[in-house]
């Protein structure tokens, strides 16, 4: 408390030095500082009721339908991180706006739930990160597209085989559909066996290009974490090792990074072009023993995605629970998603 106390100090004497010396208007100060925005909103915790005898797992993607109406949750069939290779419990779980269960879909299909994604026809993207290659359960390292109903629609990747070629991935995060139908996989999380580079296919899933390898330079990555575009349909990308976001036009070309919004775990840009980042693993304690990221804490910021200002700031109220994921309806309601936590929240404005 005393780290968290001295930072907030910090913060008042520099806002306070550069109004005084460059006459910067407060508002552009603090939105450039870590975890001194407001936080307008009101917490609802457990919003979803789970079917009866079904408890939910990691929450590796939360979505809202276009629509708004719907709520769909991914998870770890209900255990632990690896447990969907082993569990018939179905990992895509579908609610109405009420949090009531409608339906689900999925059992025996993957190996491990990183991602999930609902396009703007109303299909669902999952990604299936890491897995194995042993005959015959061969999953894993693949991007698969339902329809609305579980049917499988479209398959990128090879099942259980890692690669970083046009038709093989490594642990990929993430997925986008543009307005054109053009499909782009963020692919790989950040260890050195892992790709980091942005895919990118056309709507019928033949490959167009990659970009990217690892690093901290423009164009270069550390855990490719998360997608979004806004609406001039630039890519933002959750670049969550190197502590930034990355922005970039739809053919690769580096437009800019920010550093502002934290540590990226996941990017949602509403259609206001009003953008939410969930941090999960900044680490505000210099000295502490996960010194990641430090000075920023964990939690959602929210901001401006056209020019980059920061305008609120959502502590995270269980920083150990993994706050990863966060979705916007198109009412302003919001929900989060827990991995480590099990569990997905609500928040609406005060």
């Amino acid at each position: 408390m005393r780290n968290k106390y001295r930072m907030k100090l910090i913060q008042s004497i520099v806002v306070t030095a550069l109004i005084a010396y460059s006459g910067i208007a407060y508002a552009q100060v603090v939105s450039q500082l870590p975890n001194a925005q407001p936080n307008p909103y009101r917490l609802i915790e457990n919003p979803l009721t789970m079917p009866e005898g079904r408890v939910m797992g990691w929450v590796m993607g939360v979505e809202v339908d276009r629509n708004g109406q719907d709520i769909w949750l991914f998870d770890t069939c209900g255990g632990d991180l690896q447990d969907c290779v082993e569990s018939n419990e179905p990992p895509v779980l579908k609610f109405d706006a009420s949090g009531k269960f409608l339906m689900s879909f999925g059992s025996g299909v993957i190996a491990h739930p990183h991602g999930l994604y609902i396009d703007h026809e109303g299909n669902v993207w999952i990604i299936d990160g890491f897995g194995g290659n042993t005959p015959p359960d061969r999953r894993g390292h693949q991007v698969l597209k339902f329809s609305a109903e579980g049917e499988l629609l479209l398959a990128l990747g090879t099942a259980g085989v890692k690669g970083d070629g046009q038709n093989t991935f490594n642990t990929p995060s993430d997925v986008l559909v543009a307005p054109n139908g053009d499909i782009f996989v963020a692919d790989g999380h950040g260890t050195e066996e892992q790709n980091d580079r942005i895919v990118k296919f056309n709507q019928d899933g033949e490959f167009i290009k990659a970009w990217g390898t690892k690093g901290s330079g423009p164009g270069e990555f550390n855990n490719t974490h998360s997608l979004a575009m806004d609406s001039q349909g630039r890519l933002f990308l959750g670049d969550r090792g190197n502590n930034r976001i990355q922005i970039f036009d739809q053919e690769g070309q580096f437009l800019d990074q920010w550093r502002q919004f934290g540590s990226p775990s996941e990017i949602f840009i509403d259609a206001n072009d009003v953008i939410y980042v969930a941090d999960s693993t900044s680490n505000p304690d210099p000295n502490g023993p996960e010194a990641t990221n430090p000075g920023w804490e964990r939690g959602i910021r929210i901001g401006n995605a056209k020019d980059g200002t920061v305008t609120a700031f959502i502590p995270d109220p269980d920083p150990a629970a993994a706050l990863e994921l966060v979705v916007v309806a198109p009412d302003g309601t919001m929900y989060a998603g827990y991995t480590i936590g099990r569990a997905v929240s609500k928040y609406v404005k005060e």
